[in-house]
């Protein structure tokens, strides 16, 4: 299940703003500088489940594939009730809401939880995103590389790193393990546009180190030694990369990787 894009909210109302959500690390429901979060592993699980689609119904029968996969209990709908049960009770007993039957409601096919994505730090994620997105499309750079910090700056950890997932959550961390990547992607590119390349060796040449076959970020480290007159290091990077995906994968750098190098040999014999 694919991360959604953020819902069509009412505004939320002031107890509405002193409850939020965090999914982008171990999932937490804070109120007043506290964790709220139930901490029976199902009960988590169904609150994942809910959260991830504020104020849309999630079908029952998509709660149970995520709860018990292809072996759900003989009385799983009796089952599935008395979570919800107990997941209202939670919501009312640590004054999330006053009503769990309001915030929490059956509504056929499944049940709808009644919060803004605005409380939810997955949405604000994204938003900040599309932000950085729109912003480098016009290319202002500092302006982009900014909006995508504010992005990731919202992890703190593996998604939904306290949750037993089942294939539903899991897919959906997943998901935004990748969207993270290409934010992060994102951001180097729109910093480097800006001028900022001097500043990104020592986390790229990091996140090189411990990511030895992605391509993307030997790219981007490759151009920012380059643009910091560090030509030789820039074609070393390539060699390297190039010596352990062949003996690795059997494999050649992508095209885009052999063009830059190209360009680097090219860049030197121009000097010379």
């Amino acid at each position: 299940m694919a991360a959604e894009p953020a819902p069509q909210d009412t505004p939320m109302t002031p107890d509405d703003r002193d409850v939020s959500f965090t999914l982008l690390g171990p999932l937490e429901v804070r109120k007043d500088g506290r964790d709220h979060a139930p901490t029976a592993p199902k009960i988590l699980q169904l609150l994942a489940m809910l959260l991830l689609r504020p104020g849309k119904v999630v079908p029952a029968e998509l709660i149970i594939k995520e709860l018990w996969a292809d072996n759900p209990p003989r009385s799983v709908r009796t089952t599935m009730q008395t979570y919800i049960w107990q997941l209202r009770r939670c919501i009312e007993e640590n004054g999330l809401a006053a009503d769990g039957d309001e915030i929490l409601a059956t509504k056929p096919p499944g049940y709808v939880l009644h919060v803004a994505s605005a409380q939810i730090d997955v949405f604000a994620f994204q938003r900040f995103g599309q932000q950085g997105r729109t912003l480098l499309d016009e290319r202002r750079h500092a302006e982009a590389a900014a909006a995508f910090r504010s992005a990731l700056g919202l992890w703190w950890g593996p998604p939904l790193a306290n949750v037993n997932s089942g294939p539903v959550l899991s897919a959906y961390a997943m998901d935004l393990q990748e969207q993270r990547r290409t934010v992060q992607h994102l951001r180097f590119q729109a910093e480097i546009e800006a001028g900022m390349h001097r500043d990104l060796i020592g986390e790229l040449r990091s996140l090189v180190a411990t990511n030895p076959l992605d391509e993307s970020l030997h790219s981007q480290l490759m151009q920012v030694l380059s643009r910091s007159g560090r030509r030789v290091e820039a074609l070393a990077t390539y060699r390297q990369l190039r010596a352990k995906l062949n003996e690795e994968l059997g494999l050649e750098p992508c095209l885009e990787l052999q063009d830059l190098h190209h360009q680097l040999l090219s860049a030197g014999e121009r000097v010379a």
